[in-house]
């Protein structure tokens, strides 16, 4: 009955597939009844809460180049049953992927009535490029800058409030991003950002000083060490199985110069966090042992922002919003989303907009994939014109704040 039941979705973008091979061959293993019923009801609740949720939201992905003619993965989830009243745009960890890992967030958010929109970085997910060869920061924070100013361009979302949404490395993009447009944004969702590196673990200057000596030489090799953190970020053991065999996630050792440049990101942050003047939330597990909770703590206390919040949750791990129990998550984006709503409840017309200080990067649109909706035939056919007429023409000393990922080799995209 429940293979009746599950047939024809599609478990390897859901994170059920991994679920049911592990947990279900393991429970019908060991013969326990209780445990197999256990893993089948938790199966049909979480089924029920994707059907519920994506029935309300439009899928979308589209490819783009930057400006080094690097391809690029997009993707957005938008409210079917509204215009968004406000955009949201996600800006993923390290080693990370905005389709598959960030899917329940976008979901969630597009669900609650926001446009959300995400970007694979260069060497990441979906994106071409070395796996997580990060040759300079600046390069991420500048392909997203001009992708999501791109869409805040179009017709449909001129006018509406932008908020960025930063998880762990992507609070760093997050916050350059508010560094390098200080009055654009209008809110930044933090969740245990990347933006000082603990006393306990930074690394001797001595340390740096050779590496730094060599990182021309070999940039891309594999030399830092780094241990398995997918233990000690995700909680929940169904959610940590789908982790590691998410395919599009980087679990090998961090090449040198990306671990160089993430240093030297987080240390530039740590000395600007005065310069943070942006409403933000920033969010973190008190039992986080990947990165400190004392890293947010220093962002509140020295962030010169009016509007700043921050909420440490008790017992919760590092991945808040895709690792811990179901429960927890549902807790975490309540803040999350009561914090947005907020904030976006305020007169449209008071709010300046965009008009692009510099040319866009020539962007060429690859393909979009066929809406995930139950919108009628005539809405479908009413937004496909809609964003036909929008389309851009041609358009653990060094590494433990890093949340590496040590396992498997990435099998494609590599250009070593």
């Amino acid at each position: 009955m429940v293979d009746n039941l599950i047939e024809g979705i599609e478990f390897s973008q859901l994170g059920i597939g991994v679920e049911w091979n592990v947990f279900g061959a393991e429970a019908m293993a060991k013969g326990t009844i209780v445990v197999a019923a256990g893993f089948v009801v938790d199966i049909l609740v979480r089924l029920f809460f994707i059907y519920y949720i994506e029935m309300e939201v439009e899928y979308q992905e589209e490819y783009i180049r930057n400006s080094r003619g690097v391809q690029l993965f997009t993707c957005r989830w938008l409210p079917t049953t509204s215009s968004p009243k406000a955009l949201v745009f996600l800006c993923h960890g390290y080693g990370m992927e905005c389709s598959g890992y960030m899917r329940g967030c976008g979901a969630r958010l597009a669900s609650a009535g926001y446009g959300v929109v995400g970007i694979d970085y260069e060497g990441h997910g979906r994106s071409m490029g070395a796996r997580c060869y990060i040759k300079k920061f600046d390069d991420i924070v500048t392909d997203c800058n001009y992708f999501f100013k791109s869409v805040c361009e179009e017709e449909e979302h001129r006018g509406k409030r932008r908020f960025l949404y930063g998880e762990s490395m992507g609070g760093a993009v997050a916050l350059l991003l508010h560094k390098k447009d200080p009055t654009f944004w209008h809110g930044a969702l933090l969740v245990a950002p990347m933006c000082k590196i603990s006393e306990k673990v930074k690394p001797h200057p001595v340390v740096v000083n050779l590496l730094t000596r060599v990182e021309d030489i070999i940039p891309k090799w594999k030399i830092v060490p780094t241990k398995d953190v997918i233990d000690s970020t995700f909680k929940d053991p169904l959610k940590r199985e789908v982790i590691r065999n998410n395919r599009l996630i980087y679990q090998d050792k961090p090449r040198l110069k990306t671990a160089l440049e993430m240093l030297r990101t987080s240390m530039s942050l740590e000395d600007s966090l005065n310069q943070v003047t942006i409403p933000f939330f920033v969010l973190h597990g008190e039992a986080d042992t990947v990165t400190d909770p004392e890293v947010s703590r220093a962002l509140y206390e020295q962030a010169t922002s009016k509007d700043k919040t921050m909420k440490l949750y008790a017992g919760m791990w590092h991945g808040l919003t895709s690792g811990e129990p179901d429960h927890n998550i549902e807790i975490v984006f309540a803040d999350i989303i009561a914090w947005l709503d907020k904030r976006t409840n305020t007169t449209e017309e008071n709010i300046p907009i965009f008009m692009a200080d510099q040319p866009l990067i020539p962007i060429e649109h690859l393909r979009t994939l066929p809406a995930l909706s139950l919108s009628s035939p005539a809405e479908k056919d009413r937004k496909q014109r809609q964003r036909q007429r929008h389309k851009l023409s041609t358009r653990h000393h060094l590494s433990s704040y890093l949340c590496g990922w040590k396992g498997r080799r990435m099998h494609h995209h590599s250009a070593m």
